[in-house]
């Protein structure tokens, strides 16, 4: 079963924790069991658009859309048995002791 997780990191700096480890080495260890599919970090808040479309018109905003504690500044696609195996993967990713992992399954309708 497919997951998304967003990686999302506080618009306040959260001081790093020592017990929180190297996300290269997360990367690592998820790709050796299979259990990471794709992922990678985004371009920073002020790089992004949001597009939408209203009575027929384009409408194109510069930066996120929303007023949030949190920003989306990756993702990583799991393959895991289910959701519980999904929420073991994302705890041990460094960034859960500093910002907020958000898993999703992948609509398969």
């Amino acid at each position: 079963m497919q997951f998304l997780m967003l990686v999302c990191r506080d618009t306040e700096p959260v001081e790093p924790s020592a017990a929180g480890g190297d996300v290269e080495e997360w990367v690592s260890t998820m790709d050796g069991r299979g259990l990471r599919v794709a992922g990678d970090r985004l371009a920073p808040e002020r790089e992004a658009s949001v597009v939408r479309v209203r009575n027929g018109k384009k409408v194109v905003t510069d930066g996120p859309f929303l007023e949030t504690k949190e920003v989306l500044g990756g993702f990583d696609l799991l393959e895991c048995r289910d959701m519980a195996e999904a929420i073991e993967v994302a705890a041990a990713h460094p960034f859960a002791t500093q910002g907020v992992l958000e898993i999703r399954p992948v609509w398969t309708g």
